[in-house]
Protein backbone atom coordinates (compact mmCIF):
# COMPACT_ATOMS: atom_id res chain seq x y z
CA UNK A 1 0.00 0.00 0.00
CA UNK A 2 0.88 3.37 -0.79
CA UNK A 3 0.30 6.49 1.87
CA UNK A 4 -2.03 7.13 4.39
CA UNK A 5 -5.81 5.84 3.34
CA UNK A 6 -4.82 4.69 0.19
CA UNK A 7 -5.91 1.43 -1.65
CA UNK A 8 -4.71 -1.80 -2.25
CA UNK A 9 -4.22 -1.08 -6.49
CA UNK A 10 -3.16 -4.67 -7.29
CA UNK A 11 -5.97 -6.38 -5.64
CA UNK A 12 -8.54 -3.82 -6.68
CA UNK A 13 -6.76 -4.23 -10.07
CA UNK A 14 -7.20 -8.05 -9.64
CA UNK A 15 -10.77 -8.11 -8.30
CA UNK A 16 -12.19 -5.57 -11.22
CA UNK A 17 -10.65 -7.91 -13.90
CA UNK A 18 -11.68 -11.11 -12.83
CA UNK A 19 -15.56 -9.83 -12.81
CA UNK A 20 -14.66 -9.16 -16.47
CA UNK A 21 -12.77 -11.40 -18.17
CA UNK A 22 -13.68 -14.85 -18.85
CA UNK A 23 -13.96 -17.28 -15.97
CA UNK A 24 -11.13 -19.47 -17.65
CA UNK A 25 -9.06 -16.82 -17.39
CA UNK A 26 -6.56 -16.87 -14.07
CA UNK A 27 -5.83 -13.83 -12.58
CA UNK A 28 -3.02 -13.43 -10.01
CA UNK A 29 -0.31 -11.51 -8.23
CA UNK A 30 2.14 -13.84 -7.72
CA UNK A 31 3.09 -16.92 -9.85
CA UNK A 32 3.49 -20.24 -8.85
CA UNK A 33 4.49 -23.99 -10.44
CA UNK A 34 1.20 -25.07 -11.70
CA UNK A 35 1.56 -22.24 -14.12
CA UNK A 36 1.08 -24.68 -17.29
CA UNK A 37 -1.97 -25.74 -15.88
CA UNK A 38 -3.59 -22.39 -15.16
CA UNK A 39 -3.17 -20.72 -18.68
CA UNK A 40 -3.81 -18.42 -19.75
CA UNK A 41 -3.05 -16.63 -16.61
CA UNK A 42 -3.07 -12.63 -15.92
CA UNK A 43 -0.40 -11.26 -13.51
CA UNK A 44 -0.50 -7.88 -11.87
CA UNK A 45 1.92 -5.86 -10.03
CA UNK A 46 2.36 -2.61 -8.94
CA UNK A 47 6.37 -2.18 -9.83
CA UNK A 48 8.17 -0.24 -7.16
CA UNK A 49 7.73 3.30 -8.98
CA UNK A 50 4.73 6.11 -9.15
CA UNK A 51 4.06 8.48 -5.92
CA UNK A 52 1.03 9.53 -3.71
CA UNK A 53 -0.14 12.91 -2.57
CA UNK A 54 0.53 11.83 1.34
CA UNK A 55 -3.10 11.77 1.65
CA UNK A 56 -5.69 9.91 -0.94
CA UNK A 57 -4.45 10.23 -4.23
CA UNK A 58 -2.50 7.48 -5.64
CA UNK A 59 -0.22 6.93 -8.60
CA UNK A 60 0.83 3.38 -9.02
CA UNK A 61 2.81 1.88 -12.17
CA UNK A 62 0.73 -1.46 -12.71
CA UNK A 63 2.94 -3.99 -14.64
CA UNK A 64 0.25 -6.58 -16.36
CA UNK A 65 1.64 -9.70 -17.86
CA UNK A 66 -0.43 -12.58 -19.75
CA UNK A 67 0.92 -15.89 -19.94
CA UNK A 68 -1.04 -18.03 -22.77
CA UNK A 69 -0.13 -20.93 -24.55
CA UNK A 70 0.58 -19.23 -27.83
CA UNK A 71 0.97 -16.07 -29.04
CA UNK A 72 -1.90 -14.91 -30.43
CA UNK A 73 -3.64 -15.92 -27.63
CA UNK A 74 -1.86 -13.92 -25.28
CA UNK A 75 -1.30 -10.94 -27.41
CA UNK A 76 -4.99 -11.26 -28.20
CA UNK A 77 -5.28 -11.42 -24.03
CA UNK A 78 -3.17 -8.44 -23.37
CA UNK A 79 -5.08 -6.59 -26.16
CA UNK A 80 -8.64 -7.23 -24.72
CA UNK A 81 -7.06 -5.77 -20.99
CA UNK A 82 -5.52 -2.44 -22.45
CA UNK A 83 -9.15 -1.95 -23.79
CA UNK A 84 -10.81 -2.64 -20.70
CA UNK A 85 -8.44 -0.67 -18.33
CA UNK A 86 -8.17 2.04 -20.49
CA UNK A 87 -11.61 2.29 -21.70
CA UNK A 88 -13.49 1.31 -18.70
CA UNK A 89 -11.57 1.31 -15.70
CA UNK A 90 -11.43 5.38 -15.34
CA UNK A 91 -14.08 6.57 -13.42
CA UNK A 92 -15.22 3.27 -12.32
CA UNK A 93 -15.40 2.55 -8.54
CA UNK A 94 -14.93 -0.73 -6.59
CA UNK A 95 -16.08 -1.07 -2.56
CA UNK A 96 -12.32 0.38 -1.83
CA UNK A 97 -11.23 1.99 -4.91
CA UNK A 98 -12.46 4.93 -7.03
CA UNK A 99 -10.27 5.17 -9.78
CA UNK A 100 -9.78 8.55 -11.84
CA UNK A 101 -7.27 7.88 -14.38
CA UNK A 102 -5.18 5.60 -16.47
CA UNK A 103 -3.10 5.61 -19.08
CA UNK A 104 -0.06 3.26 -21.00
CA UNK A 105 3.29 3.46 -19.84
CA UNK A 106 4.72 0.66 -22.09
CA UNK A 107 1.72 -0.61 -24.77
CA UNK A 108 1.81 -4.67 -24.74
CA UNK A 109 4.61 -6.22 -25.96
CA UNK A 110 6.31 -9.73 -26.06
CA UNK A 111 8.22 -10.63 -23.03
CA UNK A 112 10.82 -12.89 -22.72
CA UNK A 113 10.10 -15.97 -20.36
CA UNK A 114 12.23 -18.85 -19.44
CA UNK A 115 9.64 -21.76 -20.15
CA UNK A 116 9.05 -22.43 -24.09
CA UNK A 117 6.07 -23.71 -23.40
CA UNK A 118 3.93 -20.68 -23.02
CA UNK A 119 4.33 -16.92 -24.25
CA UNK A 120 4.28 -13.59 -22.25
CA UNK A 121 3.16 -10.75 -23.24
CA UNK A 122 3.04 -7.44 -20.67
CA UNK A 123 2.58 -3.92 -20.31
CA UNK A 124 2.53 -1.29 -17.94
CA UNK A 125 -0.07 1.03 -17.10
CA UNK A 126 -0.12 4.06 -14.65
CA UNK A 127 -3.49 3.86 -12.80
CA UNK A 128 -4.94 6.80 -10.37
CA UNK A 129 -6.66 5.82 -7.66
CA UNK A 130 -8.44 7.03 -3.83
CA UNK A 131 -10.32 5.08 -1.41
CA UNK A 132 -14.13 5.21 -2.14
Amino acid sequence: MGAVGSVDVELEVMKWLRARLDPSVVVRDELDNNLLDELPTVQVQRIPAGGDDGIRLDRALVDVDVYAATRPDAVALSATIRGLLLGDLRGSTTAAAVFSRVGTISPPAIRPYENTALRRVGATYEIYSHPA
